[in-house]
């Protein structure tokens, strides 16, 4: 049957109004729940009650496969496809690909530049909203996240997670072409790269390609004359 509350703005309808009531703040920007630990705000009182189990520690998303546990189901979802490998996701402008539709949006802006999440304090612009949030709280100084075993906190919960490694010495990204295991999934991207042979940093001004950023940018300097 015809759902009875239809959105103005676009061709979204519901069986319930509370849902269109939600439904409406994607297109305002309203977030009216928000976090009483840190700057973090949602559209939906559920978001923030997911949200707030990055602050208490609870991690109810326990895989099946491994001992890893997560505060949220779609970090779950996405840590499986380290297991299976999947990445449905795919750059067309390069030969990257992702686990997650999120994380390849965010990766076009690298092709594209958009930084559409501007610093309203400097001249600071970011292609992420996390970034600019990560950002803000290097003016105001803020580092809501705190480790539990020494004196250190930080701006943002992920390099929180990456820290707390350093206590438990857990590695749960695997390679999959030799033993090696790493703390960070960013290390284990780059360590592949030296199995596949991949290079998807490419020169714009010459046919050269290669396995990491840096070395891309050392050698852009060769067409500009800097000394490296």
């Amino acid at each position: 049957s015809e759902n009875p509350f239809k959105c103005k703005l676009c061709p979204q309808e519901f069986a319930y109004n509370s849902l269109l009531t939600c439904h409406n703040r994607t297109h305002t920007g309203v977030k009216p729940f928000r976090c009483k630990q840190c700057p973090q705000a949602f559209a939906r009182n559920s978001h923030l009650q997911r949200h707030n189990h990055v602050h208490t520690g609870e991690k109810p998303y326990k895989c099946k496969l491994c001992p890893q546990a997560f505060a949220q189901c779609s970090n779950l979802r996405q840590h499986i496809r380290t297991h299976t490998g999947e990445k449905p996701f795919k750059c067309k402008q390069c030969p990257r690909a992702f686990a997650q539709n999120s994380s390849l949006r965010l990766h076009t802006r690298t092709h594209t530049g958009e930084k559409p999440f501007k610093c309203k304090q400097c001249p600071q612009a970011f292609s992420r909203n996390s970034d600019l949030q990560s950002h803000i709280r290097t003016h105001t100084g803020d580092k809501p996240f705190k480790c539990k075993q020494c004196p250190q906190a930080f701006t943002r919960n992920s390099h929180l997670e990456s820290h707390n490694r350093t206590h438990t010495g857990e590695k749960p990204f695997k390679c999959k072409h030799c033993p090696k295991a790493f703390a960070q999934n960013f290390q284990l991207r780059r360590h592949t790269l030296m199995h596949t042979g991949e290079k998807p940093f490419k020169c714009k001004l010459c046919p050269q390609a290669f396995a990491r950023n840096y070395s891309l940018q050392r050698h852009n300097r060769t067409h500009i004359g800097e000394v490296i």
